[in-house]
């Protein structure tokens, strides 16, 4: 008996080989729509388009094919309620057995920098989830397939047990609502960021419905179970190495943020979350060289970030320092030579930027979550105050911008040292903000670095003129922080006093 199969994809792919199989060794006749059946008429299988089915033409540029009763008839009929059957034979409904559909790519859209609200309302797909949920609904007559993932799958099941592939078919309806749910998901909070600037960017509620994408060895430590959710395997692409362990996680996501602050050749060395150096220069080598003599001991078992391809020349010297995890844009071809003699190290290329302005964190508290929008707003040194009777130079505003892009990214309290695209010393997570510039001097000792002529970064006020004043006799010329501070004017003297400049930001960045 002759089956119909209802195909529908944006992503083809898997697509000929699947639909030849089922045509060939199945004996599905072919529904399709758009540039899905022209790929299939083009290779030589028999397609019948959707219009002609249901004979009613597509209307509205395409925003009509599929919603037609002719379509959820066939796919929303109980094979066992005679009613059901017998209104399909009054107006002529066939049944659709399989469903093979996936959507506009919506999330895909919305990342592009050069995507418009326009652009983004119409990758909203309403016709492929309609015949999704129609055929996930009646899944104990109806396969749907909404990942090209599930192909072979289905071509397996095909061949067994009808109990197998009614457990098959619940699967697969599993999968789709998870799916649309997802998808309708990424929708809402788009509209929601596009509101106006009166209403909250943030939802009313949170749902949370996110894939499990990896059970991992552990959590933090050994005795604590772990998995990762969501799409990260989107973002980012694992050349080599052993699987990412939880805390590997949380240092990527950092590494990632941090490395995006920069635009010229960069390079960051971080250890739990915090940055040990961070540098800047003509080539990735000169920006290694300089992140790298911030502190040569803590990047024992780090995480690298680049924001260029790393070539040979750089792998040659990297691969000298133990560390867990190295990512890039890409790796040449004998930089995976070099990396490939050490088995367990994970090498990571980035695939897609992220938005910015679409980036939020979550973290659990007692009885529920909280929800922030991620510190990723762009710096605007326009908005910055000097506050001093002496103005910074040029080179200590380079020198203070770069210093401010690092502090950001360093727990608090953090204190950040600079020279011209180099951090000198940092000293973070400490409940003094004073004994963190006492941990960020003593490091730069450490490390052989001077700060004379350096400038200084707190990611928050300095709430006594101590603070400063000690950075000063660590030989800084130049301050940059938040300021807001009921002693601010303490400070301010105190920095006219050692004719220091400095700057109030009038933006705090606290990373608890």
């Amino acid at each position: 008996m002759e089956k119909l199969v209802l195909i529908s994809v944006s992503d083809k792919r898997g697509l000929l080989d699947f639909a030849k199989k089922l045509v060939y060794e199945f004996g599905y006749r072919i529904l399709s729509t758009g540039g899905t059946a022209t790929l299939l008429s083009q290779a030589d299988l028999p397609v019948t388009e959707v219009s002609e089915h249901t004979g009613f033409p597509e209307m509205m540029e395409g925003r009509i094919k599929t919603l037609h009763p002719k379509i959820h008839g066939g796919l929303l009929c109980r094979r066992d309620r005679e009613s059901h059957l017998s209104e399909a034979e009054q107006y002529q409904i066939e049944m659709i057995d399989l469903v093979v559909v996936n959507l506009y790519p919506f999330e895909e859209t919305i990342e592009k920098p050069d995507c418009t609200f326009s652009d983004a309302i119409e990758k909203i797909d309403i016709g492929g989830p309609s015949m999704l949920r129609s055929a996930a609904k009646n899944h104990a007559a109806v396969t749907v397939l909404c990942d090209p993932e599930d192909y072979s799958k289905a071509l397996q099941a095909f061949q067994e047990s009808e109990d197998f592939q009614k457990n098959f078919r619940k699967h697969c309806a599993l999968k789709v609502f998870q799916k649309t749910a997802h998808y309708d998901r990424a929708i809402a909070q788009y509209l929601e960021r596009s509101t106006p600037e009166n209403i909250s960017d943030l939802p009313k509620q949170i749902k949370l419905e996110l894939p499990k994408a990896q059970v991992l060895r552990y959590g933090e430590n050994p005795h604590q179970q772990a998995a990762l959710y969501g799409d990260f395997w989107t973002q980012f692409n694992q050349l080599q190495g052993k699987e990412l362990s939880y805390n590997n996680l949380i240092d990527i996501t950092a590494a990632n943020h941090l490395i995006g602050e920069f635009q010229e050749p960069s390079m960051a060395i971080l250890k739990h979350t915090n940055p040990c150096g961070v540098a800047s220069g003509e080539t990735l080598l000169q920006a290694w060289d300089k992140a790298l003599a911030t502190d040569r001991q803590s990047p024992f078992g780090g995480i690298i970030v680049a924001n260029r391809t790393i070539d040979l020349e750089l792998a040659k010297v990297i691969q000298g320092l133990f560390c867990e995890v190295i990512i890039a844009p890409e790796f040449s071809d004998e930089a995976k030579v070099i990396f490939s003699k050490k088995k367990a190290l994970r090498l990571l290329t980035k695939k897609k930027t992220v938005r910015k302005d679409s980036l939020q964190e979550v973290r659990s508290v007692v009885g529920g979550l909280l929800l922030q929008d991620s510190d990723q707003k762009p710096l605007n040194p326009d908005s910055f105050k000097v506050v001093t009777k002496r103005v910074p130079t040029d080179t200590e505003w380079h020198t203070l911008l770069f210093a401010w892009k690092v502090v950001r990214h360093v727990k608090s309290n953090a204190i950040v040292y600079a020279g011209e695209e180099r951090t000198l010393g940092i000293g973070a997570g400490q409940m003094s903000r004073v004994d963190s510039s006492k941990i960020a001097v003593w490091k730069a000792d450490q490390a052989g670095l001077s700060l004379c002529e350096s400038v200084v970064a707190s990611d928050a006020f300095f709430p006594f003129a101590d603070g400063l004043i000690a950075a000063a006799d660590a030989g800084a010329t130049a301050a940059i922080q938040p300021g807001g501070s009921v002693r601010d004017q303490e400070v301010i003297d105190a920095a006219n006093e050692k004719n220091m400049a400095m700057v109030f930001t009038g933006m705090r960045h606290f990373r608890h």
